[in-house]
Order: structure tokens, then sequence, then C-alpha cells
């Protein structure tokens, strides 16, 4: 593995648990110790410790949009009229407030954001363009491409 420079200390057992949490993050603290060779309590106080370190951002469960009928995702660029302070931080939060949308990156090139949308038809992702595009006169223009399969999902980091 590459050394990188980390802002927060992690040691190899760190990463060992990182990487069997990103796995499966309903492993019990007894099974991970046993595979990273530590105890019980020492694996809870580094998940702890990760946890308020602000490493481990959140645990969650991967569902198939599929099987919740939310068979639709969509990629998104959004490029905006005016980039000020406060208008980039008004559209973020508006971004932000809509379920729909998974994932939201400020990006540079033509577009000023790029977003992932999970929808259960083309009528419900026309009601969000209604709600957040056209109304707001600083979205200069959207660019719309429909997935035509989810060929690989993941937010498992290379560590």
């Amino acid at each position: 593995m590459n050394q990188r420079n980390l802002p927060v200390t992690l040691d190899e057992f760190d990463l060992a648990i990182l990487r069997l949490l990103q796995q499966d993050c309903a492993t019990p603290h007894r099974k991970l110790g046993e595979q990273v060779n530590l105890s019980t309590a020492s694996v809870q106080r580094r998940i702890r410790k990760m946890e308020k370190d602000g490493v481990i951002a959140a645990q969650t469960v991967q569902i198939n949009p599929k099987s919740v009928g939310l068979p639709l995702t969509i990629v998104v660029e959004v490029e905006l009229q005016a980039e000020t302070a406060g208008k980039i931080d008004k559209i973020k939060r508006s971004f932000q407030d809509a379920p729909e949308i998974q994932q939201c990156y400020y990006v540079t090139g033509e577009a000023d954001f790029v977003l992932i949308v999970v929808v259960g038809d083309m009528s419900e992702y026309e009601s969000l363009t209604q709600r957040l595009f056209f109304p707001n006169e600083n979205i200069r223009k959207f660019r719309t491409f429909v997935s035509m399969d989810r060929t690989k999902v993941s937010m498992q980091l290379n560590i």
C-alpha cells in the first residue's frame, strides 16, 4: 500500500478495520477483532475514535434501488449563470435538501455541478427539474444522461 499524507493518524490496524467495515459495516466487533488480531474492546475504541475524528462519516446500508421502486439512475450536469459564494451555497443547499439527489459534486470544467439522481420514472425526474432547475434563475442549463445500467456502484475507498 502507498503511504499517504493522512490528516488523521491511522495505523495498519485502523486501516484493516476500515477495509472490513467497508465490506460490511454490520460485522460484529468480536469478528473484526479476530480478523485483525485485536481484542473486541480495542476494536470498539478504535472505531469510536475514527467516528469522533470524522474518518468514519456514517455507517449505512446499500439498497438496490430497483427493489424499492427506484429503477432509474440519472446523471445531470448543471451549469450556472454566476458563481458567487452566496449563490453557490444556496444551490448546494437546494441540492442537499432534494431526496432524489443521491450524490452532488461541485466540479471544474463546463458544468458547475454533477448530480446523481435516483427516481422511479421520468415523470418523477421531470417533477424534480420543475422544482429545482426551472425556477432557479441562476441555472443556465442542465444536461441529462439516463443510465441504461448501474454497472458499478460503490462507496468503498482503496485504502
